[in-house]
């Protein structure tokens, strides 16, 4: 599957226009006019400022639970998603002589993958895995603001 070019547009009233120069120019270049109709997904693409929370939450949870000690970031969060099906793919996988087996398959998080609404959603739904499992006593939200802070390798 190629992968298409993305043309930022900001909201006006009532309408998108594009977003700066650059974007005006690919829109000419695509050879589209005034009161052509076009398809187009629409996504809120992710801020930047908090594109490592996730990350972060995965050094934190290594670096503070001993159930994870030995792994790598990535793998802590891959390992967090299927703990509490959070961005998972199910599976379902019939093993002779024992019935049906549901495998979660964790989706990617990447910056390309999902957008702001998407990626703040898994966030929120990994803080919540780690409270429910191994912190307790704190809420999703001090999770978040404590990988927010945290400063790892």
């Amino acid at each position: 599957m190629t992968k298409r070019e993305r043309i930022y547009f900001r909201v006006d009233r009532g309408c998108l226009v594009p977003a700066d120069n650059y974007a005006a120019s690919r829109l000419r270049e695509r050879n589209y006019h005034v009161g052509d109709l076009l398809a187009a997904e629409l996504v809120k693409p992710r801020n930047p400022k908090f594109n490592r929370l996730v990350h972060r939450i995965g050094q934190l949870v290594v670096a503070n639970i001993e159930a994870f000690s030995g792994l790598d970031a990535h793998k802590a969060i891959k390992r967090l998603q299927i703990e509490g099906k959070v961005f998972c793919e199910e599976i379902g996988i019939h093993v002779p002589g024992y019935g049906m087996l549901i495998q979660f398959i964790p989706r990617s998080l990447s910056f390309e993958s999902l957008d702001e609404g998407e990626y703040q959603e898994a966030a929120r739904g990994i803080c919540r895995t780690i409270a429910e499992r191994y912190w307790p006593n704190l809420s999703e939200k001090q999770i978040a603001e404590m990988a927010e802070s945290f400063v790892g390798d």
